[in-house]
């Protein structure tokens, strides 16, 4: 099948600079998101707006869907009108959400009764891997359809992987996630220390991110925090979310993630202080929150 039509369903904060790439290639794009005015951008560059998911699936041969929640997913792949039930034999559906691995399994086999194919893709490497094309994708699904997808995931990232059959690619997510967590807590830990230290957090940057501590949190999102700069490449009820699923996988294979559940913790104290949408990096704000408290009794 020669793809022709791209489909794309979710307009947020990478999903937006990732389907521009695929417009710069020169396909055609059809896109839907729940708010229209943040695909307008995208429409101004030349792709054309659907009124529902199932439209964009009815004239699509390959759809990519990047949406914020599990039950989102749920909805645009298998609720009234989903897209598997607009699809057409031989489409292929490509969920890049980081989503639940026993719904991205029940999803393809779903699909599989349609004659519809489908990836499960979560990516990692925040708005600039998603602005620079430079994302990390992890894929879960068959190899046959995984390399008629390949091109288009070279146009949105670099280190791309087939992980295994459907589910695996989530499951790549939540092990990408676990550690993206407890490295968050020692990253804003770090750049504390050196706060009350008296110390130049820019100046700890460049040295300990070049050493063995060296980490893309502490080289990119560290940053952010010594400049004040909390917005968001990645929501931090998004991330609390991505926790949730990787302690309910872990309870289910009776494995313990006290490291996953201790940072957990800290962000959904986030999100009880207001800061659910705010980027990742707003960790800092609560631990400084903490540390000040604590001087002051």
């Amino acid at each position: 099948m020669e793809i022709k039509n791209i489909g794309w369903i979710g307009t947020g904060v990478m999903g937006q600079s990732m389907c521009s790439h695929i417009l710069k290639a020169g396909y055609s794009v059809l896109v839907f998101n729940r708010t229209k005015a943040k695909a307008e951008g995208l429409m101004e560059k030349g792709a054309v707006w659907c009124d529902t998911p199932a439209a964009v699936a009815e004239k699509a041969d390959v759809v990519f869907t990047i949406v914020g929640y599990p039950r989102d997913v749920e909805k645009v792949y298998l609720g009234d009108k989903g897209i598997i039930e607009a699809a057409n034999p031989g489409c292929i559906l490509v969920d890049m959400t980081t989503s639940e691995p026993s719904l991205a399994k029940k999803i393809h086999e779903n699909a599989a009764q349609k004659s519809v194919d489908t990836l499960d893709a979560p990516v990692s490497g925040g708005d600039v891997g998603a602005r620079e094309g430079k994302l990390a994708i992890m894929v879960g699904g068959k190899k046959e359809t995984f390399e008629k997808i390949l091109p288009f995931f070279q146009l949105l990232g670099e280190n791309i992987a087939l992980m295994g059959p459907a589910g695996c690619g989530q499951h790549t997510k939540m092990s990408n996630q676990i550690l993206i967590a407890s490295t968050m807590m020692g990253t804003v830990e770090s750049l504390l220390y050196g706060y009350k230290a008296g110390m130049d957090r820019d100046s700890i940057i460049d040295i300990i991110g070049k050493g063995a501590a060296a980490s893309w949190s502490i080289n990119n999102l560290g940053r952010r925090m010594v400049k004040g700069n909390f917005d968001p490449g990645f929501f931090i009820k998004h991330f609390v979310k991505d926790m949730g699923i990787a302690l309910r996988e872990a309870e289910k294979m009776k494995l313990s993630l006290p490291g996953l559940a201790l940072a957990h913790q800290f962000y959904v104290s986030a999100m009880a202080l207001g800061y659910e949408n705010l980027g990742t990096q707003a960790l800092y704000k609560v631990f400084e929150k903490l540390n000040n408290m604590n001087a002051n009794e």
